[in-house]
Formats: structure tokens, sequence, C-alpha cells
């Protein structure tokens, strides 16, 4: 008798160990020291770098590779944690495509900007496995205490530059692992070798940082009772929940978030025992979107379809990411909106209706096409699913003033990530929420 499994064509083991072990292995290699030398040769060391401009984190990107061009690279790292403490992350999960280097104005002339993510990458690699000092020190204690909820980029941004101040830090993590996207949200090719969990190690070395695992908010703690224990709060929880498909068969047996997907993957030690299906649909245009792609492919699926309903041109993942795919073969669907998912017991197929921009709108265009499958994958974006109790709202995100403050009631509370309005989906983009929270709270308790 076949198992579910088999009959769904969704399973594990599809490839030899070797391939699994070269499909997942790192993406962009560490760059030799030859080879950073002769890349950071190509930098103009602009006066005005549109590159620092364009880096969220306004990291002094003339002056790290500068001092990488001197022989430097300790002294470029230094650089770099001053503006940005996961800079080792965020240099291999970075879209630098159209942040820093789109701006490079070698991009601009030549169409190759200097490999700043790779340099960046260089320097604090270089720093990191040389068991040097923390780069940092804790300044006098204050006798404040605050609690950081959420172990992401923000919170740990947040939660080591309020240590730096002097400041005693709890960060209350519901999950079991702290990191955050950085942890279980992004493809395993980028980060390799427990990367997550090595640098937030790395990070905690500055002390007086306490970590608590399993605290959930609104079922464990709560934002008044923080509020009232603690001299400030910073709420950094992400959007940990997905939105489902709304369309007929979206409960059928091999539907599921991709989110949910790429953490398994992140969390297996071992990708063969991974199941994957045969001929795989992922519906969505973003980085996830991409991401459960391409890990499909790398784990065995035949076919592995990415539909996005708008056009090439308006797809949020950068055309690298989008060359990326297809390169590993995944089919890419533009202008294309689920409709109807199909099959017996389980996922057979998809069914799609084309669709055009109409003015501000997108329209269907009743023409159809179905899409064999066995495993679909929604990445269509997420949502707050934490209790906040009384914070204020933007829309669904949580209002915040430009310095990260939370506008109601609390006093002393402020927010920044992905859970906050605004939020990009991006590492740096949390650390610098983090980061600007810190500072905020830290001038606030010493007024």
């Amino acid at each position: 008798m076949m198992t579910m499994a088999e009959t769904t064509g969704v399973k594990a083991k599809r490839l030899s160990d070797a391939e699994y072990a070269d499909n997942f292995s790192d993406i962009h290699p560490l760059l030799t020291a030859h080879e950073a030398l002769v890349e950071a040769d190509r930098c103009y060391f602009c006066y005005d770098a549109p590159c620092m401009t364009a880096c969220p984190t306004s990291i002094d990107i003339p002056m790290f590779i500068r001092k990488i061009q001197a022989g430097n690279p300790v002294g470029s790292a230094k650089t770099i944690f001053e503006q940005n403490i996961l800079g080792g992350m965020c240099a291999r999960v970075c879209p630098t495509e159209t942040l820093c280097e789109e701006a490079c104005v070698r991009e601009t002339a030549e169409g190759k900007p200097v490999k700043i993510g790779q340099l960046q990458r260089y320097a604090t690699d270089t720093y990191m496995s040389r068991e040097l000092p923390h780069p940092f020190k804790r300044a006098a204690a204050t006798g404040k205490k605050v609690a950081v909820v959420g172990a992401g980029p923000a919170g740990l941004s947040c939660a080591h530059r309020l240590a730096m101040h002097g400041h005693d830090v709890v960060i209350y993590e519901a999950r079991p692992k702290p990191g955050g996207l950085n942890e279980y949200g992004i493809a395993s090719y980028k980060a390799t070798n427990n990367f997550a969990q090595r640098e937030i190690e790395w990070l905690m070395q500055i002390g007086g940082i306490e970590l608590k695992l399993g605290q959930r908010l609104g079922t464990d703690i709560s934002v008044e009772s923080l509020a009232e224990s603690h001299d400030a709060v910073f709420i950094g929880i992400g959007l940990s929940s997905a939105y489902t498909l709304n369309i007929p068969g979206s409960d059928l047996p091999g539907v599921e978030a991709a989110i949910d997907f790429i953490a398994r993957l992140r969390q297996a030690e071992d990708k063969s025992t991974l199941p994957v299906g045969q001929d795989v649909v992922v519906i969505g245009g973003g980085m996830t979107a991409v991401d459960a792609a391409v890990q499909s492919k790398l784990l065995g699926a035949r076919t592995v379809s990415l539909v996005y309903r708008r056009s090439r041109e308006q797809m949020p993942a950068s055309r690298y990411e989008q060359e990326l795919a297809a390169a590993h073969g995944v089919h890419l669907v533009f202008n294309a909106k689920p409709v109807r998912i199909s099959g017996a017991n389980a996922v057979e197929s998809v069914e799609f209706e084309y669709t055009r921009q109409d003015g501000a709108n997108l329209v269907g265009t009743g023409e159809t096409v179905e899409i064999p499958a066995n495993q679909v994958l929604a990445a269509i974006g997420q949502w707050m699913e934490a209790e906040v109790g009384e914070l204020e709202l933007d829309g669904t995100t949580l209002a915040r003033t430009p310095e990260n403050r939370s506008p109601m009631p609390y006093p002393n509370v402020w927010v920044g990530g992905d859970c906050a309005h605004g939020g990009e989906d991006l590492t740096v983009v949390a650390v610098e929420d983090g980061k600007i929270a810190a500072e905020n709270i830290h001038k606030t308790l010493m007024a």
C-alpha cells in the first residue's frame, strides 16, 4: 500500500548526500585576502559616497574598504560594527544589489559595482574568526533596566546598543532559539554553519544582556507588566504569522506557508530528511517566495514554478534574486493570480487566472492556466499575531514616532522592525530601527 507521501509525490531523500552538501553550501564563499585587496582597489573612495547614503545603517563604506586596502581587515570590521553590530549577517543577506551596490559609482559608469557586500563579509568574518576581544565595552552601570521583546535583528541591535550604554537588558523571546528572521526565515545557503547563532553568541560578549526563551507576548508576558517592571521596553517581535490563501482547495494536504517550509529547512541538520514535492508551486513575489522556490529545487523537486500576480517590474524581489531563481531552474510566471487548488485527497494542481493592470487596479483577464503541483507554498505576506495590549496601531502594525517611540498609551515603550509601521522586511533596516530606539531610550533614561 502506498503512503500519502508517495501518493502525493512529496518525499525526502531525492538526491545523494553529495548533492545535498553541494546544493546547500555557501552561495558566496568568503573572498581570499588577495581577492579582497583586488576588489578594494576598485573603490573610488568617493567623498560624498552614494553607497553610504544608500545603506540603511549608514556604514562608512569608503572607510571600511580603505582599511581593507591598507591590509587592516580588523579595523575595517570595527568601522562596520560601529554602525551595524550584525554586519556579518547583513553582509550575507542584504540585497546589496538594490542598496549600496546599486548606488555605487562604478555601477553607474560600468554596470559592475564594487562588491561591497562581499568585502563587508571579508572584514567581519576575519574579525570574528580571530577570537579577538569584543570590539565594544560597556559603559559604567546606569542602574536602569530595559526589556526587549523579540530576539530578532531589531531586538538584538537594540539590546547591544543599550548594553554598551551601561543599561541592564533582558531579552524575552517566544521561540526556542534567538535570531528571529536570521535564524528561521532566510535561505539556508545564505547563512551556513550555524552562523546566526554564532553571531548572537559573539554579540552577547558585550555583557549586561540576559536572554529568556519561550516567553510569548500576550501569553507569558504582557506589554503592561513589562512597562511597569522596567524603566523602558522595546518591542521588536516581527511578523510571525503568514497570510493564508483564501481560495477553494487551500486546505488540502500539501498546501503550507512558505515561512514554515523555510523554518524547517533552517532547523534541519540533515537536509536529506526534508520531504519536497515532485512538482512545487510557490505563490508570491518577495524574497521569501524566491528562497522557498530555489530551496525546493535544491531539495530535488523536478519542477518548481514561482507565480506572481503582477509584472516582473513590480515584483518585490530584486532582479538579481529573480535571475538566481531562474538559474536554478525555477520557472517564473508573472501576471497570474491563484483561483483554485484541485485534488482528490491532496494537491494535484493549481489554477491561475492571468491578470492585467487597469490604472491602479489589478484585474483578471478571464484566461486561465493550470499548473500541476503536489506541494504549494504560499508567500503572500505576514502579519503580527502577538497580543500587544493597548499599543496604538497604524493599520495592522504598531504605530511609532520618528524616534521609534510608541505614541500611546505607555510613556516608556518603543517599537521597531517588521512589527512597526513602515518595516521593510530587511535585516539591515531592522538593525537600524533597534539602534535608533536604543539611542532614544538612552537619551530619555539619562535626562
